[in-house]
């Protein structure tokens, strides 16, 4: 179950695990940077785990990027739409409700965190699962691992943080099933967005994390801001 779909490329533990704290701890830093700084670690993190995915490549099938399975866990994607539609219902009686004013504002809004949901996912599966896979002996403490962390880097939100221990757990076991990443992003992006319009910015400091989430204030709501997981002090 751990083993890669690209034999010719030797795996060293070592390896596995410098290259899954550096990462780690490079997004953890990001996360608690303010500007000016941020934006330069960011570039930093980004380019160290582009340079690991190639070096360390592991195959496509590996790492979820593939067309197999895809319309097998498609129920994911059914089980995110009834949450995400319940979440609505709940908002609207609630008056809650942050909704774009239209179709188009709402593409322009959100169309960034789906591709943000694609690389989250892509960072808890393809990069932190993966190698916790080959680290531990159990396939489901990896999971519960990558979870774990994928969690933490949410503090000190208290709406994302349980959320995504629960949904980061949940979404390490069907990968470990069907090995699509693809529709698990989709879930992603379908819940985040449920989010982002449900909760009220005073809740989650509009889904800010780290040292964002700290020094949130009234002045950054409004109607409909996207969610992001870099701090914006």
């Amino acid at each position: 179950m751990a083993s890669s779909d690209n034999p010719a490329v030797p795996r060293n533990r070592r390896r596995d695990l410098f290259e899954l704290c550096m990462a780690y701890g490079l997004i953890l830093v990001v996360v608690w940077t303010p500007r000016p700084w941020q934006s330069f670690l960011w570039m930093v993190a980004a380019a160290f785990i582009a340079t690991v995915t190639c070096l360390s490549f592991d195959g496509l099938k590996a790492m979820g990027l593939r067309a197999a399975n895809f319309f097998s866990s498609l129920w994911v994607v059914g089980v995110a739409l009834v949450a995400a539609a319940a979440a609505v219902l709940v908002a609207a009686k609630m008056h809650t409700l942050r909704m774009p004013p239209g179709p188009i504002q709402f593409f322009q809004t959100y169309a960034g965190y789906t591709i943000w949901a694609f690389v989250q996912q892509f960072l808890l599966q393809s990069i932190f699962l993966s190698r916790l896979m080959r680290l531990l002996p159990d396939a489901r403490m990896a999971a519960l691992l990558a979870a774990v962390i994928f969690a933490v880097a949410h503090l000190p939100n208290p709406v994302l943080t349980p959320v995504t221990l629960i949904l980061g757990l949940a979404s390490c076991l069907v990968f470990l099933q069907y090995r699509n990443l693809y529709s698990l992003a989709l879930a992603h992006a379908i819940l985040g967005i449920s989010i982002a319009v449900s909760v009220p910015g005073p809740v989650d400091h509009n889904m800010r994390v780290g040292l964002g989430y700290l020094a949130y204030s009234q002045h950054h709501l409004s109607s409909a801001r996207p969610p992001s997981l870099s701090p914006q002090p």
